[in-house]
């Protein structure tokens, strides 16, 4: 299985960054192959100074090796082997009307002392942070991803789009950090679904990524913009850091197993601002957006 998984996101690297590219128009990933000491490695692509894409990475990796102690303490176990490999995604775009999305699909082994596989897991999700709320985009990201759960279980979108909600969640600002869509985490096999079964779904919601976005970029990036919308979007951007430097468990999971810092921070925007004790102007387009941010909303009734 992590030998399909890692062919799969290997292909889907390819899928999503000429899709990209096409979109914009102008700037071509730049690519860097690296490698992990304990083991593994990945290869990184970031896109800069775009027509449409201010900054972006899709970035893949496969590490290996003995678990790390911090790690350990999360999962509740003791000394083990472990192989993750995935594949994480952050597009920030220029324009303030066009959302900033972020995405990942991940597969996770751990191992006994005879190497044998002791437990194993898929996770991941898709989800989107606007700056300005066009209702119909939101809905037509949830569309893309219902339509990709419904084809495996009808009771996927409704838990994950939840789930989703509860995890991209600023705590200490009380609001979500976007919209939502997907997320599901230690997918593991059970009488209804075999790994073979999760691979399928996990798959079937990578594959929809361009589907589910690039309709709103191409809806949204000639729109026009003030400074002033602008710097709005660069104090949404300083949650967006917020939330990955302090909650995010994908981050945490890259700085405690020694991962490459530049693939693990190209999820952080070029340009951020944090003003102090910032408020939008009542009835105002960024005021209804804190609004949906304060109570998530099901966008598919």
């Amino acid at each position: 299985m992590k030998n399909k998984f890692y062919q799969y996101i290997l292909q889907l690297q390819n899928q999503i960054t000429s899709g990209l590219e096409a979109v914009d128009g102008l700037a071509k990933f730049r690519e860097d192959i690296w490698e992990r000491p304990e083991g593994g490695g990945g290869r990184t692509r970031v896109i800069e100074n775009g027509n449409v894409i201010e900054k972006g990475g899709v970035n893949i990796s496969a590490v290996h090796g003995k678990l790390p102690e911090a790690m350990q303490k999360m999962f509740n176990v003791g000394e083990a082997d472990f192989f993750a490999c995935g594949l994480s995604l952050v597009i920030h775009p220029k324009s303030p009307m066009v959302p900033t999305v972020h995405a990942n699909w991940r597969y996770f082994e751990m191992y006994d002392d005879n190497g044998k596989v002791i437990n194993s897991w898929f996770g991941g999700g898709q989800d989107l942070t606007p700056y300005y709320l066009f209702e119909e985009d939101a809905k037509h990201f949830h569309q893309v991803c219902k339509n990709s759960c419904d084809k495996h279980n009808p009771g996927f979108y409704p838990k994950f789009k939840t789930q989703c909600d509860a995890y991209f969640w600023n705590a200490h600002r009380n609001e979500a950090r976007g919209i939502g869509g997907l997320f599901f985490d230690y997918c593991k096999e059970t009488e209804q679904m075999s790994m073979e079964n999760w691979f399928n779904f996990v798959t079937e919601v990578g594959n929809s990524f361009l589907e589910a976005y690039v309709p709103i970029v191409q809806k949204r990036k000639d729109l026009e913009y003030t400074s002033a919308q602008k710097t709005w979007q660069e104090i949404r951007r300083g949650r967006y850091v917020e939330f990955n430097l302090v909650h995010d468990k994908g981050t945490l999971f890259g700085l405690k197993t020694n991962g490459r810092i530049e693939s693990i921070l190209m999820s952080l925007p070029p340009h951020v601002q944090w003003v102090y004790d910032h408020h939008p102007e009542v009835g105002s387009a960024e005021e209804k957006l804190i609004k949906v941010l304060e109570n998530p909303v099901d966008w598919i009734v």
